[in-house]
């Protein structure tokens, strides 16, 4: 059980360590979080901190913070903050990652598909409803100007589930990171017929409500100490090769995302960036109406810009 859920002050567990379970999607976005829970800093003042792998993504994130399974999680920015419209209690205590995403535009290799014109009446493959893969489909619809109500989508999990989908070779699509998905691109699983970058930051870490309530001291000391080591493992000369053997991605790959990516180091937030998200979240007919910023914050942990 998550220590939120435990819903009782640290002074009232003196003999206990007190665990944080954090979640993320198993890929090189988060290698900073796994390294900062490796080394448990917090273990002294009887803190321990867990990492989960999520691979079903930012929808799965989000469920698990509306149900009280997990402390905190890094959730892709459009789905959480569509998310909590919706009703998620969590809020947003700091980037994780300020750059876009960029989003391969997937098809099997043998379907045929040379163009993403091409999938304009195929199904789209997604994690969930209400995940980036979903959502972002919508943003591409809108760019080539088809009729987002005539979307189709086929629910798959994760990345071993579009697999599954692809064996078939028919024409279908899948948004996921390009970078992640290279290796398949690689050996000839799928082929990358297209991108599309998100026009936001792609990541946000978001904690659950009543953590923040109870032990705002506590995440403050995460949240430090989260962006003390992205800065830090950003200066690593050898960066690229560590990360190509961890994740299994080629070090010419790795070398291109981390010229495109920027880890968060302090914990600002741009108000105009998150208006801007609701923005085109709205465009898109993805939420119903926009909220305050002040709503999807936790305004004792984040310095709005």
């Amino acid at each position: 059980m998550p220590l939120s859920a435990l819903r009782i002050p640290f002074g009232c567990i003196s003999l206990n360590m007190k665990t944080i379970q954090i979640i993320g999607v198993p890929e090189h976005f988060n290698y900073p979080w796994t390294q900062l829970v490796a080394e448990q800093p917090l273990e002294n003042q009887g803190i321990k901190l867990t990492w989960n792998n999520e691979s079903k993504g930012s929808g799965a994130m989000n469920k698990a913070i509306r149900e009280n399974t997990a402390d905190i999680a890094i959730i892709l920015t459009e789905s959480f903050i569509k998310d909590k419209i919706e009703g998620n209690p969590g809020k947003i205590i700091g980037y994780h990652v300020l750059s876009p995403l960029t989003w391969g535009i997937h098809v099997p290799a043998k379907s045929g598909v040379k163009s993403v014109s091409e999938l304009q009446n195929s199904p789209f493959l997604i994690s969930r409803y209400g995940s980036g893969s979903h959502l972002m489909t919508y943003l591409l619809a809108k760019e080539k100007g088809w009729n987002a109500e005539e979307l189709q989508f086929e629910v798959v999990g994760n990345m071993d589930g579009a697999k599954s989908s692809f064996e078939d070779q028919k024409a279908k699509g899948f948004l996921w990171e390009k970078y992640t998905t290279k290796p398949l691109v690689d050996e000839g699983v799928f082929d990358r017929v297209d991108e599309i970058p998100t026009p936001w930051p792609c990541f946000v870490i978001v904690a659950q409500e009543t953590l923040i309530e109870q032990h705002q001291n506590e995440l403050k000391l995460i949240q430090d100490l989260i962006y003390q080591k992205s800065a830090e493992i950003r200066k690593k000369n050898n960066l690229s090769q560590i990360l190509s053997e961890a994740y299994g991605i080629q070090q010419m790959d790795i070398k291109a995302w981390l010229e495109q990516t920027t880890w968060a180091i302090n914990n600002q937030v741009s108000a105009k960036s998150l208006n801007e998200t609701m923005d085109i979240l709205f465009e898109l007919g993805l939420i119903k109406e926009k909220t305050a910023i002040e709503n999807l914050i936790a305004e004792g942990l984040v310095q709005l810009v």
